[in-house]
């Protein structure tokens, strides 16, 4: 699991009243306010999405990259960055709308990066990402199977995690598109409503609080049922800042609240440091046919209605004498995969995640292991050789020594869980090299209406 894995870009956010953008269909319609361009304004026919949420289009063969459109679409647009080998620019109108060009579901859309594909329908945006993902494995030298399956469900109310800082008014929100600004939000239809409700809840309570006592941030994350909540505030200078009577009155109006914490974030590859705690430390996540321990801080997958599916992706049929489950995080897939193996190796060095580790392994026949996986690997002195390798590394992905100690250990089977295609294109090149053959590709959306996807890759030994 990717215990240090950033969380996806913020969510959507930013009322229409507040400049959101707004569409007039083959009407010449101006799509949000924009500082004026150096390179002035430009008419452009969009081709086809790139990761990172934008579309390309061309201008005398330099690439442009355009949020907010789709293929197809003719487009005037302001120049906003330039660079030797591409701009990034913003929509001043759309000249000619797509025949798949929607009207987006949440009032907020298009003032942050959050939500990206809000415009169009979802078997539009499933098509986008299988298109990128097969292009960007091709490009990073490895040719994809014919067909890359897709895990998808519900496109709305998935999430189970958000975060979100709170503006000079104290009013919850989450970061603009195009700047660190705060946009106050009244609504999130990706998120569980338990979230959002729970967000205004602390806002209101806060609103009592003088402004240098307020947390900044705000994380919170719920089971699949909405029925238990924890809540990390996250605070520069905790002093004056009382949590205990805080998380009180926010129970009062949110009864499915567990626990609480205050927090200061750590610095970038360093864990955050926790300041004050109410309640319980941890919550109960039904999944995959388990309870999991689920603690602050620890890393979860967000999308509550496809984690049992992601779990028997990368799980089914798997069986033998010992597995390793490398970047562990809680054990999602280490717990299940004790089902089928003698010995369960589950590797994980975040310390948010190690506690909850230990408690749901225990009773079966895995085992947990506090280290970085390259120290692990690096460290193995010749120890029996797993059936079985499961990675599900941070966006960095593995890296070379990571894939070439990987390729010497030379299991019969390995699955690779990533979150960004670039750096898996980079990791299965080198674990083809080393011998491996890829048997299937999976995309799992687990995070609709945005950019970002997670791909399932079983490899096997040639």
């Amino acid at each position: 699991m990717k215990s240090r894995k950033p969380q996806p870009a913020p969510l959507p956010g930013q009322p229409e009243a507040q400049g959101a953008p707004s569409l007039r269909v083959s009407s010449g319609a101006r799509v949000g306010d924009h500082e004026s361009s150096p390179a002035g304004n430009n008419e452009v026919e969009i081709a086809k999405p790139v990761y990172g949420g934008a579309f390309l289009a061309r201008v005398e063969g330099k690439a442009i990259f355009v949020p907010l459109t789709l293929p197809g679409e003719h487009a005037r647009i302001r120049i906003t960055q330039n660079k030797s080998g591409y701009s990034t620019a913003e929509v001043a109108e759309i000249v000619t709308a797509s025949a798949q060009r929607i009207p987006p579901r949440c009032p907020h859309f298009g003032a942050c990066g959050g939500c990206n594909y809000q415009h169009t329908d979802y078997e539009n945006q499933l098509a986008f990402k299988q298109a990128i993902l097969r292009e960007t494995l091709e490009r990073g030298g490895v040719p994809p199977p014919e067909e890359i399956s897709v895990l998808a469900a519900d496109p709305w109310a998935y999430r189970n995690r958000i975060r979100l800082a709170f503006d000079a008014a104290g009013n919850p929100g989450y970061r603009s598109r195009k700047s660190h600004a705060i946009i106050p939000v009244a609504q999130c239809p990706i998120a569980a409503p338990l979230l959002l409700s729970a967000a205004h809840a602390a806002a209101e309570i806060l609103a009592r609080v003088p402004p240098n006592l307020r947390p900044a941030e705000l994380s919170l994350f719920c089971d699949p049922a909405e029925s238990a909540l924890l809540a990390t505030f996250f605070a520069a200078d905790s002093a004056g800042i009382r949590l205990g009577p805080l998380a009180e009155s926010l129970h009062e109006r949110i009864s499915a609240l567990a626990g609480a914490q205050l927090a200061a974030d750590g610095r970038p590859g360093h864990p955050q440091r926790t300041l004050a705690q109410w309640g319980s430390a941890s919550l109960s996540y039904s999944a995959a046919g388990f309870h999991y321990r689920v603690d602050h801080g620890a890393f979860f997958q967000v999308n509550r209605w496809l984690i049992d599916a992601l779990v028997e992706q990368v799980t089914a049929g798997q069986k033998g004498a010992l597995a390793w489950d490398l970047f562990a995080g809680v054990g999602l897939f280490a717990r299940k995969l004790t089902a089928g193996f003698q010995r369960v190796v589950a590797v994980e060095s975040a310390p948010p995640a190690m506690n909850a580790l230990e408690a749901n392994l225990q009773g079966t026949t895995g085992t947990a292991v506090r280290a970085a996986t390259l120290d692990f690997l690096r460290g193995r002195n010749n120890s029996e050789q797993p059936g079985l390798i499961v990675v599900d590394p941070p966006r960095t992905g593995l890296g070379s020594e990571i894939t070439a100690l990987l390729g010497e250990i030379a299991a019969p089977a390995l699955v690779y869980v990533s979150c960004d295609p670039a750096t898996l294109a980079r990791d299965l090149r080198a674990l083809v090299g080393s011998g491996y053959q890829i048997h299937s590709i999976t995309l799992a959306d687990l995070f609709p209406q945005t950019f970002h996807l997670e791909t399932v890759v079983h490899l096997r030994r040639a």
